[in-house]
């Protein structure tokens, strides 16, 4: 199939697939004028890729991950026992930031509790609210 038929297979727009391919996650074959040919099992592969990058992985991890990954409908499932501490490192630094995250939550919720829920007047305003 050709890069017009897979958006409509994926979801997927034809830059993001050009993006999939620069970045090493898709080898589409190459037609007589550069054209690109694209097989059954990219349809699989960009479906598997866009999980993994909703599962917070970045471009280069997935692009080793992915040639020992199967889909057989419940999302992509890597093979290959050796990625498991990869993916656990991944699991704690999401962790981390969504702790980060809910700190800042936090403070932006503290900052919102001391905020006047009505305006003072015109005086106060003068003297530096935005």
């Amino acid at each position: 199939m050709r890069i017009g038929d897979l958006p409509l297979r994926t979801g997927v727009s034809r830059r993001l697939l050009r993006y999939y391919e620069e970045q090493g996650l898709l080898a589409p074959r190459r037609l007589p004028g550069g054209y690109r040919a694209y097989e059954e099992a990219d349809v699989g592969a960009v479906r598997s890729i866009r999980a993994l990058l909703a599962a917070g992985l970045g471009t280069r991890t997935i692009a080793g991950l992915l040639p020992c990954t199967v889909d057989e409908g419940r999302g992509p499932a890597p093979l290959c026992a050796g990625w498991l501490p990869e993916l656990l490192g991944e699991r704690e630094r999401l962790d981390a930031a969504i702790d980060g995250l809910t700190a800042a939550r936090d403070a932006l919720d503290r900052i919102i509790s001391l905020t006047p829920r009505t305006d003072p007047g015109p005086a106060a305003a003068s003297e530096g609210a935005p």
